[in-house]
């Protein structure tokens, strides 16, 4: 027999129930396993049932009636302030999350680069992510320290006006508005891509320079590609944060319809649920704009060697009908 150095294949009940299996590692598990089931498998399932029945709270518990898709029925044919929000909220997600990613990318450039003090400008430009966490974000908001002067902003608009239609005048003037704010949702997004700088072989780009290779040519050759699959991911932390942001109107939206006796839990559920699918298509069609392509070269290659393979198939068979051929 011809003799394999490939290890044997375990089998399911050896890996996961067997000697080998680490039960360190589901008992570090098990806590986090709990957590999701009970803190966010659950809610999903209740938001579910709620977003299809008439929710009534009563002194005796949450009683709830089905009534099939009339909650949805109602948002999209009744409900013009969650039509316009959500309207409102795709032009934002349009205009803000290219914004973000792009001054992440440049900062994370910068601060990647030999500068003296880099670790002090770092603490700097991820400091605000501390403070739009907390409450004091509220207050900063409160006293107009994330917008920029009213003086400012009528210029703005003045001068786009002009020459772009009314539909967006306004999401770009508010753009220009909130433009410290959104700015200030970049710290995360930087930490992310200096980590990806940092792992980017400096071999590569140090043959580059040596080939003539100028510092434009490396950044799109070399730095851009390498860093695609963290464009994608800070792409898509930047839209579930923008999509779940205290200052986004459809999360206001839900939160005052769920408290209102005539729509209750269960219409505010379902706008949640089509909030939700929105957001996910959008994830959707981040990832399909974002992900890696194959290489045109290696595609032909890969094409090439299959074909090859099929050809040695063919040969082989028609060989062996040759060969019983000869035989009879």
């Amino acid at each position: 027999m011809k003799k394999t150095n490939k290890p044997p294949k375990k089998s399911f009940k050896t890996r996961f129930f067997g000697r080998e299996a680490n039960w360190y590692a589901y008992i570090f598990l098990f806590p986090w396993l709990v957590g999701i089931a009970v803190l966010v498998l659950r809610p999903l399932f209740l938001a579910l049932l709620y977003s299809f029945s008439e929710v009534n709270i009563t002194a005796s518990g949450i009683k709830s009636e089905w009534i099939g898709f009339d909650n949805f029925q109602e948002i999209w044919v009744k409900d013009i302030n969650f039509i316009e929000q959500e309207l409102s909220f795709l032009l934002k997600v349009v205009l803000q999350v290219p914004i973000i990613v792009i001054f992440a990318l440049l900062a994370a450039l910068m601060l990647n680069a030999n500068l003296k003090g880099k670790g002090i400008f770092r603490t700097i430009f991820f400091l605000p992510v501390i403070v739009v966490s907390g409450p004091i974000i509220n207050e900063l908001q409160g006293q107009g320290a994330t917008t920029v002067s009213a003086s400012d902003q009528l210029i703005v608009t003045q001068a786009i006006s002009s020459f772009l239609p009314e539909w967006l005048v306004e999401p770009i003037s508010g753009l220009f508005a909130q433009l410290i704010l959104i700015l200030w949702y970049s710290g995360i997004q930087i930490i992310m891509f200096l980590a990806i700088l940092q792992k980017i072989d400096l071999n590569m780009i140090e043959a580059a320079k040596i080939d003539g290779a100028t510092g434009w040519e490396i950044f799109w050759k070399i730095t851009l590609p390498a860093i695609k699959t963290i464009i994608m991911l800070n792409a898509v932390y930047t839209l579930v944060y923008l999509a779940n942001s205290s200052n986004n109107g459809v999360i206001n939206l839900i939160s005052a319809a769920m408290l209102k006796p005539t729509r209750g839990y269960g219409y505010a559920s379902s706008m949640a649920w089509m909030h939700s699918i929105i957001v996910l298509i959008l994830l959707c069609l981040i990832f399909l704009m974002l992900k890696e392509r194959p290489d045109a070269f290696l595609k032909k290659q890969k094409k090439k060697q299959k074909e090859a393979k099929r050809r040695a198939r063919l040969k082989r068979r028609w060989e062996a009908d040759a060969k019983k051929r000869a035989d009879a």
